[in-house]
């Protein structure tokens, strides 16, 4: 078993993150760091690396509960508390925080989720639960993959609407393409999950499509379009 003690002291994360800042070491040695310990014949680098493999990326990694990441070998609830409070720590700093913030615009859907789907390689659904204010209740991603209404059922959505007690919804996805343009899934998926939300009397205010810097309501869209009929 080769341990960090054995390495170089130039190889090692701490050390090197001390001579060249954090933004100059890799994702597995960050994680590394913060395990700060592996188990048996395994190093907290090799342990680092087998999670970012096990989770496939940062967005999944942040997304698992406590008990999820436990079940990994040579995590347990200590290594995945701390995991996981590390990373809600890294996304308060980035964001400002989510107490009473008021969702009155596309445009701030945007900078809430910008740095949840820029850069992504393919699509990620959210769903954004408000209360009677529009007050940010809470965030979901919801589904990962081309949207398509035969994939994506509304109880996924509706389930946790009802969870929070929201009083309305927003969905929010990208578009890696950087074309914000709606697709024809786009509009049915929008237009089912507001039918079901009549039923459920949980409005659907809007459809968010982010696509790098660009944003497209899908809502105000609908709109431009019935205008030049």
């Amino acid at each position: 078993m080769y341990l960090i003690k054995d390495m170089p002291s130039n190889e090692r994360p701490r050390e090197r993150l001390l001579k060249f800042g954090a933004k100059s070491i890799s994702t597995y040695e960050l994680i590394a760091i913060i395990l700060r310990v592996g188990y048996k014949d395994k190093s907290a680098i090799d342990l680092a690396k087998i999670i970012l493999y096990q989770t496939n990326s940062l967005i999944e990694l942040r997304d698992k509960t406590v008990m999820e990441l436990a079940k990994i070998r040579g995590i347990g609830l200590t290594k995945a508390i701390t995991i996981l409070a590390a990373i809600e720590l890294g996304e308060r700093v980035l964001k400002p925080s989510q107490e009473k913030l008021q969702i009155c615009s596309p445009n701030d859907v945007y900078e809430l989720l910008k740095y949840d789907l820029l850069n992504l390689k393919q699509e990620v659904l959210y769903a954004l639960f408000l209360d009677v204010k529009t007050n940010l209740i809470a965030k979901k991603q919801i589904f990962i993959g081309s949207l398509n209404q035969s994939l994506i059922h509304p109880r996924e959505v509706f389930k946790y609407a009802v969870k929070y007690s929201a009083y309305s919804i927003i969905l929010v996805h990208n578009h890696p393409s950087g074309d914000p343009e709606p697709s024809i899934q786009d509009i049915e998926v929008t237009e089912r999950f507001t039918e079901v939300g009549e039923l459920l009397q949980i409005g659907v205010l809007d459809h968010v499509i982010i696509a790098d810097e660009k944003y497209l309501s899908i809502k105000e869209y609908n709109k431009k379009k019935t205008r030049l009929k």
